[in-house]
């Protein structure tokens, strides 16, 4: 028991977690900080090119999300196998649970690749947060969400432009029908800020916060259960039994975060893209 807490604990904490010991000591407790998220460059430090943990983590997310896809999609049969009945009822869930429920048939059928792309790519890197040996998520660093975000952003402005034409998504969505003029002033420069820089900035913090806090979190309660453990007094052990028990019920919590995150990006995605469709 006390080899495996041990194990799960180093895992969670290292190498991503570069937990700083006290000054003077390298014993207690080290609770994490946001410097985790930053590891140091494995190669190309200072350069263009540099290249570090995360980077690596994501890398290995894209190819193993794709690997899945090419073997899920190679044999098509018409009696699928299990492999390929798992990634049909995936994709089916995608396209017609938020693509066609959210844009219709027309338009959900259009847009669900971009949207399923969305909804897998996300899941992936919110996954690799409880993937033993890379304990980071993806997602829990700024680049790859607002990297999402911006692609939601090009997505609902082209689809607003292909619906209505340049002049007329923009009228749309600039000024809004039925308000005396005087008072577009006031709301033409709101609605600008709303559909074009909070939408994207919204879409980029919910989900780097929820991952970034779910890491920190998950990361605290294993170095807690560590340090109760193999290094408190003998009366604090029975708390790292417990703390050891919550970090489980964290892992699968931080499962469900993982998906729901997922869910609710490629859903809004749908909704900001169904806005810019439609007429107001």
């Amino acid at each position: 028991m006390s080899h495996f807490v041990s194990l799960l604990s180093a895992k969670i904490t290292s190498p991503v977690l570069a937990l700083p010991a006290a000054s003077g000591s390298d014993d207690g407790f080290h609770a994490p900080g946001l410097t985790d998220f930053f590891p140091p460059a494995i190669f190309g430090e200072g350069t263009f090119f540099e290249f570090n943990r995360v980077m690596m983590i994501r890398v290995i997310a894209t190819i193993v999300l794709c690997a899945l896809f090419i073997l899920g999609t190679r044999r098509l049969k018409l009696i699928p196998s299990r492999g390929q009945s798992v990634l049909e009822l995936a994709v089916s869930f995608v396209r017609s649970n938020i693509a066609v429920e959210v844009l219709g048939e027309k338009n959900g059928r259009k847009w669900a690749p971009l949207i399923t792309l969305i909804f897998f790519a996300v899941l992936a890197m919110n996954i690799t947060g409880l993937v033993p040996g890379l304990n980071l998520a993806g997602s829990s660093v700024v680049g790859f969400p607002f990297v999402m975000a911006i692609i939601a952003l090009v997505a609902f402005i082209v689809a607003g432009v292909q619906a209505q034409g340049g002049w007329g998504y923009l009228k749309t969505t600039l000024f809004p029908p039925g308000v005396p003029w005087p008072i577009y002033i006031v709301l033409t420069p709101v609605e600008f800020l709303s559909a074009f820089i909070l939408r994207p900035a919204t879409l980029t913090i919910r989900l780097l916060a929820n991952m970034m806090s779910g890491h920190l979190l998950l990361a605290l309660c294993f170095a807690a259960t560590q340090f109760l453990l193999f290094q408190a007094a003998w009366s604090m052990k029975p708390l790292g039994v417990g703390t050891f028990a919550i970090s489980f019920a964290f892992v699968l919590f931080e499962l469900f975060v993982a998906s729901l995150q997922a869910y609710i990006f490629a859903l809004l995605t749908a909704v900001y893209i169904s806005l810019s469709v439609e007429a107001h």
